[in-house]
């Protein structure tokens, strides 16, 4: 964890309306400059951002922010909560070039025709365009469904292998349990 505040200038904002802090305080605590928070002070910096409470974030305690009222040569110490993200990676949304943005259209197609158990929201998902434009591809009533040549969105780098694999089992599961369901209806329709 960084020693900066999330949102500084609006954590900022709230610790000059809220505490007594020298501005120098407040300004190596958010990693601003002082001259930053006495434009915050005056009104002429920050307007419209709405204060962000440090405390209620888990950033700062009222003790720490006494300890430093009292003291002016005191530094605000930011709390340290170690707060375990879910999973050892984090899924982060990819950058998608212009140049690549017209190659989901194929892609969708590719997964259509490859892998065909896929459900619409699934394809859109993994591709990154809306769940209408997958199904007016499928009911090849897309603009230019002619002009779409399928193409492997793994191989075009849209999403790993990986991600494609776990949208498959996940249908594939989606499908048995709906099978069963099935079978369970026939059962008791012919009681």
């Amino acid at each position: 964890m960084t020693n900066t505040p999330l949102m500084p200038m609006a954590t900022a904002v709230w610790l000059v309306e809220n505490t007594t802090l020298t501005f120098k305080q407040i300004a190596n605590f958010c990693n601003m400059h002082e001259v930053e928070i006495q434009g915050i002070a005056d009104g002429e910096v920050a307007k419209g951002i709405k204060a962000y409470n440090p405390i209620i974030a888990g950033q700062l305690s009222r003790e720490e922010i006494e300890l430093s009222s009292n003291d002016e040569n005191r530094p605000l110490q930011i709390t340290n909560s170690d707060i375990k993200i879910s999973g050892d990676e984090k899924k982060i949304k990819k950058y998608v070039p212009l140049s690549k943005r017209q190659d989901k259209p194929d892609s969708a197609l590719w997964l259509i025709k490859q892998h065909n158990i896929l459900k619409d929201s699934q394809i859109a998902k993994l591709v990154g365009i809306t769940k209408n434009s997958v199904t007016s591809i499928r009911n090849k009533s897309y603009w230019n469904y002619n002009n779409l040549n399928p193409k492997d969105p793994v191989a075009l780098n849209l999403f790993t292998q990986k991600d494609l694999l776990g949208a498959i089992e996940k249908a594939e599961r989606r499908i048995k349990r709906e099978k069963k369901e099935k079978e369970k209806q026939q059962r008791i329709n012919s009681i």
